[in-house]
């Protein structure tokens, strides 16, 4: 298969091309506002090109007829979004729409799966959300994917693509440096302490809920929606709630305690970000995933074990 990721520079992106490529089978085009690495590692390096685009004037310049599949995970994250709007729309909305033309005129029916975001629900919510509950976006972010879940939908019922829509959990732990994301600190609290460092949580309630999923097991779902057949969700309603898990900050600290050891909690400071308690408290903590297990997505066993998994990538 020939797979196109956007966005391929940043973690998701690399983390699903690693994946790809350790498998003869695949063809992987990697493309973003910089040229994207090809992940170092993997067995197939000779199956991937990396192209730098600009979606907003050369999306036409990295789609062509040969292709089966389409990652789209570029965008402007949550904070980075709500601190300038023109930018939100132009990367999340503008450059989605030009993608979605190309792939309409090129290779007419080519399966898309759009990245989108529990950002898209807003207050006031049910305690447990499901694929009935009505989004309401509280941030730029939310409405700006909300926007582009909707012309998936489109795209799809007029079936110029075969679109997903996948709205992710937070996704903890990301390694490297901290996003543009409110979520960022849900990583960087793991993170951080784990290299030594200090994290602000920018939030003082421990019993904060956040629904979370690991790099692990985002991986595993984003191939299964690969797999999924065209007709497993009707043609205008394409999103799919991906799972997670329910955790509170004190369950995080709780699992840095058991994977790194009491010490590391020193290097936590707890100091409310009056900027981004309305964005996080926006969103919902607990979903009813039953729609995606029965398609086949996997959820996480527990936080503590998503810890130990990333404690133990940090040796590899």
């Amino acid at each position: 298969m020939h797979i196109l990721i956007t966005g391929a520079a940043g973690f998701i992106g690399q983390l699903l091309a690693k994946e790809l490529l350790s498998d003869p089978t695949y063809h992987v085009t990697l493309t973003d506002i910089n040229e994207p690495p090809i992940p170092a590692g993997v067995r197939h390096p000779e199956n991937a090109k990396a192209i730098k685009a600009d979606l907003l004037s050369g999306a036409k310049d990295i789609v062509d007829s040969t292709l089966d599949a389409v990652y789209a995970f570029h965008g402007i994250m949550s904070s980075g979004s709500e601190a300038n709007f023109d930018l939100g729309m132009t990367v999340n909305i503008d450059a989605t729409r030009n993608l979605l033309e190309a792939l309409r005129h090129t290779c007419p029916g080519v399966r898309v799966i759009y990245s989108s975001s529990q950002a898209v629900y807003g207050q006031p919510l049910p305690e447990i959300v499901t694929d009935s509950v009505i989004p309401t976006p509280e941030s730029s972010y939310g409405a700006e994917k909300l926007v582009c879940e909707t012309l998936v939908n489109e795209y799809t019922r007029r079936k110029f693509i075969n679109g997903f829509t996948l709205r992710f959990p937070t996704i903890s732990v990301r390694p490297g440096a901290p996003t543009a994301a409110a979520s960022s600190f849900l990583s960087g609290m793991i993170r951080e302490p784990l290299d030594g460092k200090s994290c602000v949580i920018p939030i003082e309630d421990r019993g904060f809920k956040s629904w979370l999923c690991s790099p692990k097991t985002l991986v595993e779902n984003l191939l299964v929606t690969l797999r999924l057949p065209a007709d497993s969700l009707p043609p205008h309603i394409r999103q799919i709630n991906v799972p997670g898990i329910c955790v509170t900050v004190q369950d995080m600290m709780n699992a840095l305690e058991a994977v790194g050891g009491a010490d590391k909690l020193s290097l936590l400071t707890e100091k409310e970000d009056p900027s981004l308690i309305p964005i996080l408290k926006s969103w919902p903590t607990q979903f009813d995933n039953s729609q995606a297990i029965s398609l086949g997505f996997k959820r996480d066993e527990s936080f503590e074990q998503t810890v130990r998994d990333y404690k133990q990538s940090l040796t590899q």
